[in-house]
């Protein structure tokens, strides 16, 4: 009954069956084997274009280098306040990019809007060297709190973005849930609305260990084989994260875990809803789902055997969640099936009387 993180989750079985079809043998290391200039093709045919892609081993290590390729000296990126680049990179895209800053912006359920990133922008002007200069965008997608931004909204920030010359980068831990979320095409939910710079995540969502960073532009990184090394992140056997993702792109794999995951938190969030004195914080999009619940409540959850996150309270909650009350987040990993998360259910239910259905 853990639902702690997606990180928790195991391999899907066609992914490691992949890695062991690849262990035999030998392959071109750094990035030119066979596998990987496939599945470098798989992505151009996802992309609908031609991009570049590099395979790193972390998320971190994707987000981080995504701004590192773009950095400017005393430069300045701005994303939400309560993005993942800020609550838990440890620091990475300030180490990497050599100083680098983030500037962060408001926004209800984990989401920036056009306004606040142009009034954002507005404070570097350019002719005023002590403050800095602007150097990039990044949104998430899924976001921290399970939102998703639709292509019209990814196409109101890029136009600010465009306006300031910034290019725009877009945290994709979660890209495959948000994208089965909205049931767009990757080119539609990216490039076509004016996202730069992806960072591709597979980890979360039934692979080993496998990222990739992809420029809509290769021209754009032209510096990244470089930066890549430097960071200790080309790895000599990448074709075991190709091989991770030849088998997570066959035969739609990737979509079809997103789309039961996000199934199952539909599902998990109507029911944790119908207990006493819990509400949802956010309305579930994509595999996670956050609830706000009495204190003395979660315990007895944690007693009965459930496992979850309490969260830190984003400033834009802080009025609705009082003090003997927390936040808390359940998220469905590709391990869950139904049988899961009815049973969790069940013991919630169970012990959070009077409870509904």
């Amino acid at each position: 009954m853990n639902f702690t993180s997606d990180n928790w989750s195991g391999a899907h079985p066609a992914i490691s069956r992949n890695l062991e079809r690849h262990a035999g043998g030998v392959a071109p290391a750094y990035g030119t084997s066979p596998v990987d200039r496939k599945v470098e093709g798989i992505f151009n045919e996802i992309f609908e274009r031609e991009v570049a892609v590099y395979f790193v081993g972390t998320g971190t290590a994707a987000n981080s280098l995504a701004l590192s390729a773009i950095a400017r000296p005393a430069g300045v990126t701005f994303c939400h306040r309560e993005a993942h680049i800020v609550r838990d990179e440890g620091g990475a895209p300030h180490f990497f990019t050599g100083g680098g800053r983030l500037h962060t912006l408001p926004g209800k359920a984990g989401k920036i809007d056009a306004g606040g990133l142009r009034e954002g922008i507005g404070r570097y002007p350019e002719t005023f060297i002590h403050a800095g200069q602007p150097m990039a965008v990044s949104i998430t997608q899924a976001t921290e709190v399970g939102s998703v931004y639709s292509p019209d909204e990814v196409a109101s920030l890029s136009a600010v973005s465009r306006e300031f010359g910034l290019p725009m980068h877009m945290d994709g831990a979660r890209f495959a849930n948000a994208l089965a979320a909205l049931d767009v095409s990757p080119a539609e939910m990216t490039w076509k609305s004016g996202v730069d710079i992806l960072s591709f995540g597979a980890t979360k969502n039934g692979c080993w260990c496998a990222e990739a960073l992809v420029f809509f532009d290769p021209k754009m990184a032209v510096q990244l084989p470089y930066i890549r090394k430097r960071a200790a992140h080309l790895f000599s056997k990448t074709r075991f994260i190709a091989a991770q993702l030849e088998a997570y792109f066959e035969g739609g794999l990737w979509l079809n875990l997103a789309k039961e995951t996000n199934r199952l938190t539909e599902m998990l969030g109507q029911g944790l809803a119908q207990c006493s004195g819990v509400r949802l914080a956010y309305e579930p999009r994509t595999n996670e789902v956050f609830v706000v619940v009495p204190r003395t409540l979660a315990q007895v959850w944690r007693e009965a055997g459930v496992g979850f996150y309490e969260w830190q309270v984003p400033e834009d909650l802080e009025a609705e969640v009082g003090r003997e009350q927390t936040l808390v987040r359940f998220v469905v990993g590709i391990s869950h099936d139904e049988s899961d998360v009815r049973q969790v259910l069940e013991v919630v239910q169970g012990v959070s009387s009077p409870c509904g259905g």
